[in-house]
């Protein structure tokens, strides 16, 4: 399990999600979201972009924990939303 503090960035299938809104989480524009994205495709995404992914599976976001979407962990290069919108540009 990975710790705040760490250098590294958390990255929820929900910020690339077209059914989610902004306010709910999504974090890259509809233009760019997908509709159900997965833990492998963004991984699959973040690899392309030599981000060195790591694949948690059962795992949710805070603020939904009854859903278990998973997450993905890459090592910090630049900042977040430059990581997020590089992926979704992929997906």
């Amino acid at each position: 399990m990975v710790s705040r503090g760490e250098d590294v960035y958390i990255i929820y299938p929900l910020y690339f999600d077209r059914l989610i809104s902004r306010s709910k989480g999504r974090r890259v524009s509809k233009k760019h979201a997908v509709e159900k994205p997965t833990v492998e495709g963004i991984a699959k995404a973040a690899k392309t972009l030599g981000l060195s992914p790591i694949i948690e599976k059962n795992t949710a976001h805070p603020s939904r924990p009854w859903k278990k979407e998973g997450r993905i962990i890459v090592k910090k290069r630049k900042s977040k939303t430059s990581i997020i919108n590089q992926i979704a540009s992929l997906i």
